[in-house]
């Protein structure tokens, strides 16, 4: 039988290698896939880890796909150290560009250009609205936060689909569901002409810089993480573990709804059912690959935009599925769980006692016997074998 047992010291230089690892694991894995499949696999890696970075316009690309997956992930970074769960992260995503196109219908041309800081605002609020609600159940009701926001995901999903379907469709949209095309002052400017990525790349590197000075420079970070890891100790240092889960899902549903405005004012540019495109699920795999760390994050969101860009790709030249993409980024989650396993566990093998075969089929005495031989004795009044005899002979 396999059994794991905890290892005494674990590597650090694994543990910082793990997720080189499981890139590693998972291109092995691809290879056999596309072997599977009946396609080429040097032109199936091709499609994943070259094409997306061989030009400065598919560098671009990756820079558009990875502000949302940075601003997300850095916010379930910090509720991941602080204990607290949040896997509703797409929820507050959806809930960040709901908010932030509302704000941003009401715009003409005409409008100020500032009003694009109103509808970024706004997307914040979104974003921390749809968070408090998990917060507030989990600190009044004791809730799981697992499931109140994996649940409020579907829900603002069908919020969605509601205005797109229904009140704010374009009535000159032919009716398809879709809102109208946002004004241009409310559309988040981009860095260079003729290329999609926009002022949100920047923000996304402010945000990095942020987390990591509140993370490792500031008390304020550390209340957060020991108020979640170990609420006595935070109780017995003054810290409260209330205030830490509050900071924690109100920062990550902030961030997760600025990316959902930044999303919606800028590749966009209007609201959709396609606005979830799983962003949200997605950083937690980025949030994992990056140990947390909001540099980490950074080239584990590049490497994941170059998920979706390869899988994109494959669908177009290779006719492959649409899910591939996916298929990727389970096998890299699944390849850095076990690799973080094996190097806190070893594998051993322990064979499983076999009982002796004699005491399944000796022979056991009846225990009528031995109460016939007590009553005798008794009669006698002695006991023995003496008293077996006394007792025939009175017989």
């Amino acid at each position: 039988m396999l059994k794991l047992e905890p290892r005494a010291a674990p590597s650090g230089a694994m543990a910082l290698a793990s997720p080189l690892i499981a890139l590693a694991a998972t291109v092995v894995i691809g290879v056999v896939l596309f072997v599977l499949l009946g396609k080429d696999p040097v032109v199936g890696l091709r499609m994943f880890f070259v094409e997306p970075i061989k030009s400065g316009y598919a560098w671009s690309e990756i820079a558009v796909k990875a502000v949302p997956l940075v601003l997300i992930a850095l916010g379930l970074a910090l509720c991941f150290r602080a204990n607290v769960w949040n896997i509703g992260a797409e929820g507050q995503y959806i809930l960040g560009a709901i908010f932030a196109g509302g704000i941003a219908m009401q715009a003409t041309p005409d409008s100020p250009r500032a009003i694009v800081i109103a509808v970024l605002l706004a997307g914040i609020v979104g974003g921390m609205g749809w968070a408090a609600i998990t917060a507030l159940l989990r600190d009044r009701f004791n809730a799981n936060e697992i499931l109140v926001s994996l649940m409020l995901v579907y829900v603002a999903e069908m919020l969605l689909s509601y205005l797109v379907y229904g009140p704010w469709r374009d009535p000159q949209g032919f009716n398809f569901p879709q809102t109208v095309t946002f004004a241009r002052p409310t559309q988040v400017p981009r860095l260079f002409t003729g290329l999609r990525v926009n002022v949100g790349l920047l923000i996304a590197l402010v945000a990095v810089a942020g987390m990591t000075v509140f993370l490792f420079r500031l008390f304020r970070g550390l209340q957060a993480q020991v108020g979640g890891l170990a609420p006595l100790a935070a109780r017995y240092g003054g810290f409260s573990s209330r205030a830490s889960l509050w900071t924690a899902l109100l920062t990550s549903g902030a961030r997760a709804g600025l990316a959902g405005a930044l999303e919606v004012t800028g590749p966009l540019g209007q609201l959709t059912p396609y606005v979830p495109v799983g962003y949200g699920f997605a950083a937690i795999i980025v949030a994992f690959v990056g140990r947390l760390h909001p540099v980490g994050i950074v080239f584990s969101a590049v490497l994941m935009s170059m998920f979706y860009i390869g899988g994109e790709l494959a669908q177009s030249r290779m006719q492959l599925p649409k899910s591939i993409t996916g298929v990727f980024q389970g096998l890299l989650l699944f390849s850095l769980l076990a690799s973080d396993t094996l190097i806190h566990y070893r594998v051993r093998w322990t064979r499983i006692p076999v009982r002796s075969e004699v005491s399944h089929h000796s022979v056991r005495p009846d225990p009528s016997f031995d109460k016939l031989r007590t009553i005798g004795n008794a009669g006698s009044g002695r006991s023995g074998p003496q008293g077996e005899r006394n007792g025939r002979a009175q017989t």
